[in-house]
Order: structure tokens, then sequence, then C-alpha cells
């Protein structure tokens, strides 16, 4: 599969792999920005994509930033369609209570997984199927 990137700003950094392998990849915030405790900000990534018929791309946290710095995505994941053209930006929350987070330009912020859409039709029915589950757990399964 094919993943068509273009450059926005002459110094974004394309999205790479850490391993061969790697399920995401690794999308890099375009420039600087300090996020105080409890702040939120949508960081630019210097980059648009294509994403290929049929697919989505899931916008996901690195477990890094959560561990280290307490960095969480405020919507994750996020959600970027097929036709959608404008420059990827990564919401990000500083949970952390007491200190701020200093970004970098050009630091790790976010993976993208691209993932297979089946297209669903919608259809108004009576009533559903029964499950064994039913309606109970919601929230969890136990």
């Amino acid at each position: 599969m094919r993943l068509e990137v273009a450059r926005l700003q002459a110094a974004a950094i394309l999205p790479t792999r850490a391993y061969e392998g790697d399920a995401g990849l690794d999308l890099y915030a375009a420039h600087a920005a300090r996020l105080a405790p409890g702040e939120r900000a949508s960081i630019g990534t210097g980059i648009a994509v294509a994403i290929p018929s049929g697919h989505a791309g899931l916008v996901l946290p690195r477990s890094g930033l959560a561990l280290r710095h307490g960095i969480a995505l405020v919507n994750a994941p996020g959600l970027i369609d097929e036709g959608y053209r404008g420059e990827l930006r990564v919401l990000l929350l500083n949970t952390d209570r007491e200190a701020a987070f200093e970004l970098a330009a050009g630091e790790r912020i976010a993976q993208l997984v691209l993932v297979a859409v089946a297209g669903a039709e919608v259809a108004e029915v009576a009533a559903l199927g029964g499950s064994a589950r039913e309606g109970r757990g919601f929230g969890s399964s136990g």
C-alpha cells in the first residue's frame, strides 16, 4: 500500500517507522510548543496525506510521552477520512498536574495507523437479533 504525503512546510518531517514491521508511522511536531499542566494544544505536523481508498487513518498516542510526561491525545484515536487533504494536526493534552511539557520541533508526537474500513449500509429494523450478552456490560464485559 502506498501513502502519499505532501510537505506543507519545508522543514516538516515525513512519517517514519522506528522498526520494520511496526504498525504505526511516527508523526512529528512541525513547531515547538509549551503545554502548562492541564493545558491542551493543537500541534501541526506540517504534512498532509492521501489516505488510500477504502481505508482510514487513526492517530494514536505514543506510550513513551504518556509514561514520561503524562502527554495524552484529547480525542484518541483521531480519525482521518480518506477524503481529507488538510494538515494533520495532533491534539495533545498535558495530564501532569505540576510540570509543564516543552515540545521541540521535530519531536515525535503521535502515530498514524492505516486501517481498512468496511462500507456499511445503514438499515433500520424493528428489532435486533439476540446475543448471549444482550445489553449487559456497558462500559465493561463483566
